[in-house]
């Protein structure tokens, strides 16, 4: 771990769920160094404001806390928005760390890690923001999850690609090309697992996953199993 300790958020998905998340990260951050760096990238100029209201959330939160914090970066909003034929996109989708260098970098990923599928469909059917990964013991821990049967679930399946970025997107134009391809995969799996529990946890335990030698995502046994 690098002398300061680092917290990325990234607000490419409008959502109020990084707010809960502000004071609950610090204490693990802080336990490493007296000193937290924040970075903040995401968000742009949309229609709504979403970004903004979110940008000005997150910031407040982080001036609220009595602990060292740094900000580092923030290109958000404004500095992260393009304008082509008068509609608003993000310059940047994600980023990457280098934890060893503490190098920030844009970055597109092909591999969204274990459990894909099982983690959209829980974030779709309106699970708040989480973290899964536990630095101590190096592992993802992904679960039990539950969650109520999707809303009418047939009815967006049979909608056509127009129907769901309107409708599901907070930015319809500026989502990326898999977007809707995305949320047609992720009702499908709703609509497989209308209550994930006892079929997708057996015995309720949480599915664990550890990297192996060649850096790849392992799945390891559950705790108690």
């Amino acid at each position: 771990m690098e002398a300061a300790s680092r917290l990325c958020s990234d607000m490419d998905r409008e959502s109020s769920g990084p707010l809960g998340r502000v004071p609950r990260s610090l204490p693990l951050a802080l336990a490493v160094c007296c000193r937290l760096e924040v970075h903040l990238v995401g968000g742009f100029s949309d229609d709504r404001q979403l970004s903004q209201k979110l940008t000005h959330q997150l910031l407040s939160e982080f001036d609220r806390q009595e602990d060292d914090i740094h900000l580092v970066t923030l290109c958000v909003t404004e500095l992260n928005d393009r304008e082509e034929n008068e509609n608003h996109f993000p310059i940047i989708y994600g980023i990457a760390v280098n934890i060893k260098t503490a190098e920030i970098y844009r970055a597109s990923f092909q591999d969204r890690g274990p459990e894909e599928q099982l983690r959209a469909a829980r974030t779709l059917a309106g699970g708040p923001m989480i973290s899964i990964y536990d630095a101590e013991t190096e592992q993802l821990r992904i679960g039990p999850y539950s969650w109520t049967p999707f809303p009418h679930v047939d009815f967006w399946l049979q909608q056509d690609d127009k129907q769901i970025l309107e409708n599901l997107s907070t930015s319809p134009l500026a989502e990326p090309p898999h977007f809707v391809e995305h949320i047609r995969s992720t009702l499908m799996f709703l609509k497989k697992y209308p209550s994930p529990t006892n079929t997708l946890f057996p015995g309720n335990k949480a599915l664990l996953y550890k990297k192996n030698e060649d850096g790849l995502w392992e799945k390891i046994s559950s705790p108690g199993s």
